[in-house]
C-alpha cells in the first residue's frame, strides 16, 4: 500500500466494477434487467478474493450461499417482484449478523460474508480480527479501522461491498465510519427490538453514499412511525439550523481533528446546507463516561446513581437544544485512527456515546483528511425519530464536501 494519496486497483480512468458502485445504482440495474444479481455477486466475490488478504475485513466469505441467494433474487425479479435493494452485495457484522439482516434480505440484498469484529484477549474494541489476521484501515495499513464494526467499515471503504451492517452501543458504527472515510448511521435507540438489556445498542449501517444509507433506512423502517412527527426540511434560505460544538463541553479532541471538522461545517454553512446558530455560552453536556460504564458493568445496579443523574441532566440539555435547533454538529472521534498496538488514554467514544445514552439518531460523514492522511468524520445528531431529516441534510452535505467516489479509498 502506498503512503500518500489513495489509489484504486482498477486501471486509471476505468469505471469501477458493478459491485463497487453504489447500492442504489446496483439495485436499479438489477431491477431493469441490465445486469443479473448473480453477475454482481460473482464480481464482488472475486474482488474480495483479490483484495481482502491485505485488508482482512471479512471473518468468513460465503461463496456458495451468496450465489444461491443471488439466483433467488434473479428469480424474484423475473417473477415481477419489486426489490428496493435487488442484488446488492452486503457484508454483515460478525458471524451472527444474519440474525438481524432479515429486512435487507427481503429487500433483495445478497450477503457475501461476515465482517470482522474485535477478537478475544483485548479490552479495547477499536480493531478487528479477520480471516488473515488483524483488520487494517484502507487508508493506512499501520492504523486500525476502528471498531467494533471494523470489518464493515474497511470493506465498504475499500470498495469490496457498497453496504455493510453494524450496530452501535457507544460509537461502533460512527467511529469506524469516520476513520475509514465512509458514511455511518446509528438509528434512534429503542426504535427497534434489541437483545441489549441496557438499551445502549442500536442498529446501524456503513455505506459510501448517503443515498445508500437512506435506502437502508427505508427498508428497515418500513411502516414504523417516528416517535414525533417529522416536518420536511425547509428549503433555502431557511436552511436547517445547526449548532457546532468542538467538544460537547467536556472532551479534549485533537486540534487537528477539530480543525478539519469545523472547516467542513463552515463550508456547509457557506453553501446554505445548514444555518449555524450562535449561543451566548458554549453547549455543554456532562461527561457520559461514568453513566455508560456503570450501565455496562455486569455487577452494576439496574439504576446506578451516576447513570441516572448524568442521563437526566444530559436529556434535559439535549431536549432544550433540539427545541431551538435542528442539528448538533461535532467531530466524530476525538483522535485520528490509532495504531494496532491499541488506543491511548482517551476514549475514542468521547463524542459519540452520549447519544447512545440519550438515544438520539446520529450519522458520521467524511469531512476531509488530517495531517496524517487519514479521514476525519463530521458527526451530525438530530432529535429522536428524525432519521429522514438527518439523512436529507447529510445527502446535501455530500454534494458540498464530496463526491465520495466509490472505490477511491482502496489503497491496495
Amino acid at each position: 500500500m502506498p503512503d500518500r494519496s489513495p489509489t484504486t486497483s482498477e486501471e486509471p480512468g476505468s469505471q469501477p466494477p458493478i459491485s463497487a458502485r453504489s447500492a442504489v445504482s446496483i439495485a436499479s440495474a438489477v431491477r431493469a434487467g441490465t445486469v443479473r444479481a448473480v453477475d454482481v455477486t460473482t464480481d464482488a466475490l472475486d474482488r474480495i478474493e483479490r483484495l481482502d488478504r491485505a485488508l482482512s475485513s471479512f471473518a468468513e466469505v460465503w461463496d456458495e450461499r451468496a450465489l444461491e441467494c443471488a439466483r433467488e433474487v434473479d428469480a424474484r425479479i423475473d417473477a415481477g417482484e419489486h426489490l428496493p435493494l435487488a442484488g446488492v452485495p452486503i457484508g454483515v457484522k460478525g458471524r451472527h449478523g444474519l440474525r438481524t439482516a432479515g429486512p435487507l434480505l427481503a429487500a433483495g440484498c445478497v450477503p457475501v460474508g461476515a465482517t470482522s469484529v474485535p477478537g478475544p484477549g483485548t479490552p479495547w474494541q477499536t480493531w478487528g480480527a479477520g480471516r488473515y489476521g488483524r483488520t487494517v484501515n484502507p487508508w493506512r495499513p499501520d492504523r486500525t479501522p476502528g471498531g467494533s464494526s471494523a470489518g464493515s467499515a474497511a470493506a465498504v471503504g475499500a470498495g469490496l461491498v457498497p453496504l455493510a451492517t453494524g450496530n452501535d452501543g457507544a460509537g461502533s458504527v460512527r467511529i469506524p465510519a469516520a476513520w475509514c472515510g465512509v458514511v455511518g448511521l446509528k438509528v434512534t435507540n429503542g426504535r427497534f427490538p434489541t437483545t441489549d438489556p441496557t438499551g445502549l445498542m442500536a442498529p446501524g449501517v456503513l455505506t459510501r453514499r448517503v443515498a445508500d444509507a437512506a435506502a437502508y433506512w427505508g427498508v428497515i423502517a418500513g411502516d414504523t412511525p417516528p416517535r414525533t412527527p417529522e416536518p420536511a426540511i425547509p428549503r433555502e434560505p431557511a436552511a436547517p439550523t445547526a449548532l457546532w460544538s468542538p467538544d460537547l463541553g467536556f472532551a479534549s479532541p485533537d486540534p487537528e481533528v477539530v480543525a478539519v471538522a469545523h472547516a467542513a461545517t463552515v463550508r456547509l454553512a457557506e453553501a446554505g446546507v445548514v444555518r449555524l446558530v450562535d449561543t451566548e455560552h458554549p453547549f455543554r453536556l456532562e461527561d457520559p463516561a461514568p453513566a455508560w460504564l456503570a450501565l455496562r458493568r455486569p455487577e452494576a445496579d439496574p439504576s446506578p446513581t451516576a447513570a441516572v443523574h448524568i442521563r437526566a441532566v444530559n436529556d434535559r440539555r439535549l431536549a432544550s437544544l433540539f427545541d431551538r435547533t435542528r442539528l448538533l454538529l461535532t467531530p466524530t472521534a476525538p483522535t485520528p485512527p490509532h495504531g494496532h498496538e491499541g488506543p491511548g488514554d482517551r476514549y475514542s467514544t468521547a463524542l459519540t456515546w452520549a447519544f447512545n445514552l440519550s438515544g438520539h439518531p446520529a450519522i458520521s460523514i467524511p469531512a476531509g483528511f488530517g495531517p496524517d492522511g487519514c479521514p476525519v468524520g463530521l458527526h451530525l445528531v438530530a432529535a429522536h425519530g428524525r432519521e429522514a431529516s438527518l439523512l436529507a441534510v447529510a445527502e446535501a452535505a455530500e454534494g458540498v464536501l464530496g463526491p465520495w467516489t466509490p472505490g477511491t479509498c482502496t489503497r491496495i
